[in-house]
């Protein structure tokens, strides 16, 4: 079902219906059955990163908790929903504000598959709504920074040849604001993208596009004009005829003292070399060149070798590179065994193949050796206690509703330098690989400690008894075994292969399936 167009719009402020449908359904639904006041833990995580990436970058943060400070549901938005919730959501909306607790990774930090990079705790009515406005800015943002640090690597890093973000055109006028704040925080120098820099002071740049040279009646006035209007160093735009001739004529018109050269089309290997050593030869040895045009992490690596001072990067940028999402979940993880106050967490977990989450509300720490470099991502179900040279990884970000740490870009354009420095070396390669450092969570911890202790033998005898012989085992015992099935505490006859289903339990191996069905804990 589809509703009219409110030409009215609503609160000009207000993020509250930068949401999904059913994000309202369930709350009205939660609010009859009671569900809605119980107090619910949320999850921020991805699964995976993108094919081939090693680690992944959290940005969007700061974003985030100004819409969460916004999630408000004024008249106009009211008006707009009536209609489509009933009378009691509508009374619960109008006194909306969130009045719990997030926690989150902080902007430039690291993040790697299963890292819970945002913890929302509240009731379930105020948390759930949250939902969709979490993911569509982190999975934004998360996916542009990534693929932006990828490109500040292959250009040599923040002190290397400078990158220009100047995607604005590539995408969504909103987005494209976000895109240049993402690459900013990762490492690129400079946007295109002017409002980016009015609301979060990404430093702009720009000069002129091929329109301002075909508006004059030659090159030669063109260049002329914009050296008379923004001095010798400015960067002139020499591919719109004949480069070589561009170059020759900007050098005779500015001297040597002639900024920068852009070009924008052509085989760029060649033609950058080829307008280096025109300028050498015509002794504008300190006019940088610039290059743009589609580039990637990729492109820009290659050119690593050719004597050019930096690069324009659009399309590549704000599409993430080929991963336009950091496939990131919200997921409930806990909730409250009643709606009382006080009512103790339970864990509670998703099962569906393929889509598994873990239950439990999390702490992580990055666990580095003597030298500072990470080792592994330790997340685990309790508050940890790092050892000293552990990073505790989660920040609290608002408190009972209110915001506690608000940060600069630039705060968060350090920190991920700092957090690049603490990776392994090859975390940085381009090339396809796993993840930098594994994700180890609270059992696996307990595991690998064991199996330090005491060898990996005595382990596995360790796991194999408590499979086999505990009273609720997750597996049918065989009726050959000296033992009987744990669970139904009877032997079972195995009957003809067929597939598994919930009442139909594995009683051996794939070609013998146990054939009770009064045992529902043996699977």
């Amino acid at each position: 079902m589809t509703n009219p167009v409110n030409h009215q719009g609503g609160s000009t402020s207000s993020t509250a219906l930068l949401t999904d449908h059913y994000e309202l359904t369930m709350l009205q639904a939660a609010l009859r059955s009671g569900a809605a006041h119980r107090p619910a833990v949320f999850e921020v995580f991805a699964r995976h990163l993108p094919h081939g990436r090693r680690y992944g970058v959290v940005a969007g943060t700061g974003r985030l908790i100004e819409a969460v400070e916004q999630f408000r549901f004024g008249q106009a938005e009211l008006s707009f929903l009536d209609g489509i919730v009933d009378a009691p959501t509508l009374a619960y909306l109008e006194s909306y504000r969130f009045s719990g607790n997030i926690w989150g990774y902080e902007e430039g930090d690291s993040y790697f598959p299963g890292s819970p990079i945002l913890v929302v705790s509240g009731t379930f009515a105020e948390a759930v709504l949250l939902e969709t406005v979490c993911l569509s800015i982190l999975n934004h943002d998360c996916a542009i920074a990534s693929a932006a640090s990828r490109m500040v690597t292959a250009a040599g890093g923040v002190d290397g040849r400078p990158l220009i973000e100047m995607g604005s055109r590539r995408t969504h006028e909103g987005a494209a604001v976000a895109a240049a704040r993402a690459a900013y925080i990762a490492g690129f120098a400079s946007t295109s993208n002017l409002r980016a820099r009015y609301t979060y002071g990404v430093p702009s740049a720009g000069t002129s596009a091929h329109a301002f040279t075909l508006v004059h009646d030659n090159e030669r006035h063109a260049f002329a004009t914009q050296l008379e209007a923004l001095g010798k160093g400015t960067t002139l735009l020499v591919d719109t005829y004949d480069v070589s001739r561009a170059v020759r004529t900007a050098v005779e018109l500015a001297g040597p003292e002639l900024g920068a050269v852009r070009i924008d089309s052509g085989d760029l290997p060649v033609v950058a070399g080829q307008v280096r050593e025109l300028l050498d030869s015509l002794g504008a040895v300190h006019t940088r060149i610039l290059l743009t045009g589609d580039l990637d992490e990729y492109s820009i690596a290659a050119l690593g070798a050719l004597p050019v001072d930096g690069y324009g990067v659009g399309t590549a940028l704000v599409t993430g590179s080929g991963a336009p999402t950091a496939a990131l979940v919200y997921k409930l993880v806990a909730r409250g065994s009643s709606a009382a106050d006080g009512a103790p967490l339970e864990a509670v977990a998703k099962h569906s193949v393929g889509k598994p989450s873990r239950g439990g509300r999390k702490w992580a720490v990055r666990h580095r050796d003597h030298h500072g470099i990470a080792l592994e991502e330790r997340v685990t179900l309790t508050p940890p206690d790092p050892g000293p040279m552990d990073r505790e990884l989660l920040a609290p970000l608002v408190v009972d509703g209110s915001v506690v740490r608000r940060e600069d870009v630039s705060a968060a354009r350090s920190r991920h330098q700092t957090a690049l420095a603490e990776l392994p070396p090859y975390a940085l390669q381009l090339s396809r690989g796993y993840p930098a450092i594994p994700t180890v969570f609270e059992s696996l911890a307990a595991t690998r400690l064991l199996i330090v202790r005491w060898g990996w033998r005595v382990v596995a005898s360790l796991l194999t008894w408590l499979l086999i012989f505990r009273r609720s085992p997750p597996y049918c015992v065989p009726s050959t075994w000296p033992v009987r099935c744990g669970s139904c505490r009877r032997g079972h006859r195995p009957q003809p292969p067929r597939r598994p289903s919930s009442d139909v339990t594995w009683a051996r191996s794939p070609t013998a399936w146990c054939s009770t069905r009064t045992a529902p804990r043996c699977w």
